[in-house]
């Protein structure tokens, strides 16, 4: 026998073990590996599936987070507007506030400078009363000497008044 024609009993034995072995695949063996590959399968198509939703939800967040700082990006044009107002308000009332004090201190100023007034004025009252006080009594040391004198001595007196009263320089003529 030659290599290219086999025996009756072995080509049997060959039939007998490929039919045995096809029978234990197709029986055991392909229902598994079907199963397998209808497992991979049905995996696969829901990762993909997953992957879909996960994208999908993916530009919702994207969308989400944008709009989220939109508003952000509002909020926060509004504190600011909302800080310069108060900004404004308060220097406003800083400046009416420090007006306020000015004016006060312009008050107390013209009073006290006003009760200074009154103060020399009363002190200048006091030294005319000295001064008349004492022209009189003068006068009436000298009246009994000579009415000329009197007169003379009285202008005098007066012109040291006008002096002390105004300042000037008054010279007795």
């Amino acid at each position: 026998m030659g290599l290219l024609q086999p025996e009756s009993g072995l080509l049997f034995w060959m039939t007998l073990a490929f039919g045995t072995v096809f029978f234990l695949v197709a029986k055991f063996g392909f229902p598994v590996i079907v199963k397998a590959i209808d497992d991979r399968k049905h995996y696969i198509d829901s990762s993909l599936v997953a992957a879909r939703k996960a994208r999908q939800q993916l530009s919702e967040v994207e969308t989400e987070k944008r709009m989220m700082l939109m508003e952000a990006e509002a909020e926060r044009a509004g504190i600011l507007r909302a800080a310069a107002g108060e900004q404004e308000r308060l220097l406003s009332e800083a400046r009416e506030q420090a007006a306020k004090e000015r004016a006060r201190l312009v008050a107390d100023a013209r009073a006290e400078a006003e009760a200074e007034r009154e103060a020399i004025l009363r002190d200048a009252r006091q030294q005319v009363a000295l001064l008349a006080v004492a022209v009189t009594e003068k006068m009436l040391r000298r009246e009994l000497q000579d009415r000329t004198a009197q007169a003379a001595l009285a202008g005098q007196l007066l012109d040291e008044i006008e002096h002390s009263k105004y300042g000037t320089t008054c010279t007795p003529d």
